[in-house]
């Protein structure tokens, strides 16, 4: 335990409470530790700090043995979105392969699981799942995030995700409202703009965040997005109209407010972290949320130093910094009196099913198994932020393993196709994609291929948009590594 020789008075407190920062390294810092002894309720996990469930089991030890009741956020969506699995691809298939099965206790199912591998190893509160409706083909940052382009649908299911995650006794996080599913832009770099009319946005985008209240979510996280049609000024996370007047006024939402990270270009790039962590708290945020890129104390430092500043000068209520810490510590408080559960009933390869199950195959005849080793030419695109680029991808390790001797390359750009054709040699080709449909020089390879040898085999495994011109294509709807086991099982007839 660390020994404080003065205790924090209560407005620097509260300051440190509403921050939900991050750390390199896989034990805790002797300065977090000093945080959290100082007033600091939350910690967000990253893949750079698991390695195993036992490493992660002993770091979330280490920190309740500083702060009992301490919140321990990690950002765990499955699918393509994975910290428990950073090195290996995730256990479980992501929203858009859930939202193709379209069955909500699968959801459910699947939500549970992971909520009870997640509270297994001390983490309480997962930033999931997102309810953004991908209704725009383009999206550079939500694709098989999403559950779907169809309001009703991803309602459902983020009600499923929600209920299954929280009886596992993880907090759920549901994330970006007002909703990133309409956007062109990638919020880790830029600011996005949606300009949607109003009742657009209150139709369509705030569907599944009402579905998500209605399950009870602990927790609700901010999209760094500009909606003029709800404040034509600032950004949702920094905007009154929208946090308090919308979403505690209009929609009801009483749970914590969690701001997307706010060293995402977005914000860091217009306003910087610090003035951007005051507005968010002034406008109704209860928690920020930093760490993915910034993880250290003078971080920490900066932002509780710029909060306090803010009430000193006027600029900050204190009443309200000390309601967004209130909140904070009402979550925590249930996270702590929340009993562990078992697995129950969900089958522990709930995941696989989901999968398996998600899987589409098209193909214009009869299809033969490969009996052969193929070569495998995965088209890679540059991942996008959330993703990362450390998680692997694709088929063909499961293909080496169901078919020994299988070869596999990387390709990207305009040669791709020609590349991979000459890299294949006799082998029968496994063309695998990530949404083809978002880039040309994708698409343009797999013209190479088909036409040079028309048996390719397509597999794509983002949003599955792009005409389907292969004898036969898969669609996973999703990254996750049991998605490419569920397309190797088909491909081979095992």
């Amino acid at each position: 335990m660390t020994t404080l020789t003065r205790r924090p008075d209560t407005l620097t407190r509260d300051a440190l409470t509403v921050l939900q920062p991050g750390f390199p390294g896989t034990t805790a810092p002797d300065w977090l530790l000093r945080r959290l002894g100082e007033g600091l309720a939350s910690v967000g996990l990253f893949g750079r700090n698991i390695t195993s469930p036992a490493q992660l089991v002993a770091l979330t030890a280490q920190l309740r043995a500083e702060r009992e009741d301490v919140l321990v956020a990690i950002d765990e969506e499955g699918g393509d979105v994975t910290r428990l699995e950073v090195r290996t691809g995730s256990s479980f298939p992501g929203n858009h392969a859930l939202g193709a099965v379209d069955d909500t206790e699968l959801t459910r199912q699947v939500a549970h699981e992971l909520g009870h591998r997640l509270r297994a190893c001390g983490v309480n509160l997962n930033w999931a799942p997102s309810a953004d409706v991908n209704s725009n083909p383009a999206n550079p940052v939500i694709g098989v995030r999403s559950f779907g382009a169809d309001p009703e649908l991803v309602a459902r299911h983020t009600a499923a995700y929600v209920t299954g995650l929280q009886a596992a006794g993880v907090a759920a996080c549901t994330k970006h409202f007002p909703g990133h599913g309409d956007t062109s832009v990638d919020s880790h770099h830029a600011l996005p703009r949606i300009d949607a009319s109003r009742s657009v946005v209150l139709e369509r985008e705030l569907s599944p965040f009402r579905a998500a209240f209605a399950a009870g979510t602990k927790a609700v996280m901010s999209a760094h997005i500009l909606i003029p049609s709800l404040d034509p000024d600032r950004p949702a996370t920094l905007s009154h109209p929208v946090l308090t007047d919308l979403l505690r006024g209009e929609l009801g939402y009483t749970g914590l407010i969690v701001t997307d990270g706010m060293e995402m270009q977005a914000i860091a790039g217009t306003y910087g972290i610090e003035r951007g962590s005051v507005l968010a708290i002034a406008a109704g945020a209860d928690a920020i949320c930093v760490g993915g890129g910034l993880s250290d104390d003078e971080t920490v430092r900066r932002l509780r130093d710029a909060l306090v500043r803010a009430v000193r000068t006027g600029e900050l209520p204190e009443d309200r910094l000390a309601d967004a810490a209130e909140r904070v510590r009402t979550l925590a408080r249930w996270t702590a009196s929340t009993p562990k559960t078992s697995a129950g009933t969900t089958p522990t390869d709930v995941g696989l099913t989901a999968a398996r199950r998600a899987l589409e195959a098209t193909h214009s005849g009869p299809y033969e198994p490969l009996r052969e080793p193929p070569y495998v030419a995965a088209f890679t695109p540059v991942a996008n932020f959330a993703v990362g680029n450390e998680t692997p991808w694709g088929v063909a390790a499961e293909l080496v393993r169901l078919l020994p001797g299988t070869r596999t390359g990387t390709f990207t750009g305009e040669n791709a196709g020609r590349t991979a054709l000459a890299e294949a040699g006799p082998n029968r080709i496994v063309a695998v994609v990530r949404d083809e449909h978002r880039h040309p020089w994708m698409s343009a390879a797999l013209d190479t291929l088909l036409a040079a040898r028309p048996d390719t085999i397509v597999v794509e495994m983002g949003v599955p948009q792009a005409p389907r011109r292969a004898p036969l294509h898969l669609a996973t709807h999703g990254a996750a590594r049991v998605c490419g086991q569920a397309a190797a099982e088909f491909l081979t007839g095992t």
